[in-house]
């Protein structure tokens, strides 16, 4: 796996090269001094991942990121000082597509690099993917259950890269009065995820909320996946968390909510894929087309990055393929019509 370094810290590049050098298949593709640099490096060689600090001269990595991801789109993890202290800037970071968001390692006594775990444990989940061990098993563990509550109608969302965003976007669309419950998985790291909540919040008429192993899907509420493990409707319809199949490198998964609606919901709903890298997701949509629900893809216009929704609409998953400005109108006039059956 070819990585890209960005760094306006000449030590900090040289941790993560030893980071990186460390790891067998790992290589560093080039490094670079700013966001600039890095924008044109990746356009000229495009590596499997890009490591973006996000406080440095000329271009920061909030704005390299955006424009990595409109020019020459690849993963992109953001590696800064203190997740802690640049929390905000970090979130933007990810709205403008970035995966998740590590501290810089660091050289501790005798030159040994410390605080590389959470690093690593994302590279890892990008190698996966890269190799394509991305398969969708089975969306649950067993586990015993008490009789099955009825549910709502649901509203399913699911989004990766450019997420955020996207996603505020529909949620505005959705009137105070839904009559139905909305399921959202985003991949994003746990630590993070209580943030895109609040992100969320402000841009809803709707109640969002962190969904919680055990919540009952509501009405009129946003339940949004909050760990690092898939969120998936459970054999009763309530929220859970299930860690299979644990080999996925995106987390939550999306095909795992997608499928278990598809299985277990009380009645057919609505879905939308949103922007997002790689495939997730596609599987599950079409689980939910064939179960009779209403299902859209993002279109390649409107997306940050046209993976997700395009791998839906090459398998016939999406009944519409529109422009993420109309995707919320159109889920709420297909829910009705459902409701209306």
């Amino acid at each position: 796996m070819r990585i890209g370094i960005v760094n306006d810290l000449a030590l900090a590049r040289e941790v993560l090269r030893r980071v990186v050098a460390a790891v067998p298949g790992y290589s560093v593709a080039w490094m670079a001094e700013d966001g600039a640099e890095a924008v044109v490096r990746t356009a000229a060689d495009r590596p499997n991942v890009v490591l973006m600090d996000l406080i440095m001269p000329r271009l920061d990595g909030v704005e390299a990121t955006r424009q990595i991801m409109a020019q020459s789109p690849c993963p992109v993890v953001v590696v800064t000082a203190s997740v802690a202290t640049n929390y905000a800037m970090a979130c933007r970071a990810m709205g403008a597509g970035a995966l998740d968001a590590v501290d810089t390692p660091v050289l501790g006594p005798g030159g040994a690099v410390q605080n590389a775990d959470k690093l690593l444990t994302r590279l890892a989940h990008l190698r996966a993917a890269l190799a394509g061990i991305v398969g969708f098993g089975s969306a649950t563990a067993p586990r015993p259950c008490a009789a099955p509550i009825e549910t709502p109608s649901l509203v399913l969302l699911g989004a990766s890269t450019g997420g955020p965003e996207a996603l505020a976007t529909v949620l505005s669309a959705f009137p105070a009065d839904l009559p139905a419950a909305v399921l959202i998985s985003q991949h994003i790291g746990a630590d993070f995820a209580h943030g895109l909540v609040q992100q969320l919040a402000a841009r809803c008429k709707l109640p969002v909320r962190a969904a919680h192993a055990g919540d009952a899907p509501t009405a009129g509420v946003v339940h949004v996946a909050v760990s690092n493990d898939h969120m998936e409707l459970g054999p009763d319809r309530s929220l859970q968390y299930t860690p299979h199949p644990r080999e996925h490198p995106y987390r939550p998964s999306v095909d795992v909510l997608f499928t278990s609606g598809a299985v277990r919901a009380s009645r057919p709903g609505v879905a939308a894929l949103l922007t997002g890298m790689h495939t997730d997701g596609a599987e599950g949509l079409l689980r939910l087309r064939m179960a009779g629900w209403h299902t859209i893809a993002q279109d390649e216009a409107t997306s940050v990055v046209y993976g997700m929704p395009k791998a839906a609409a090459e398998k016939r998953a999406a009944v519409e393929v529109l422009p993420l400005q109309h995707i919320g109108d159109s889920l709420v006039a297909r829910l009705l019509a459902l409701r209306r059956r």
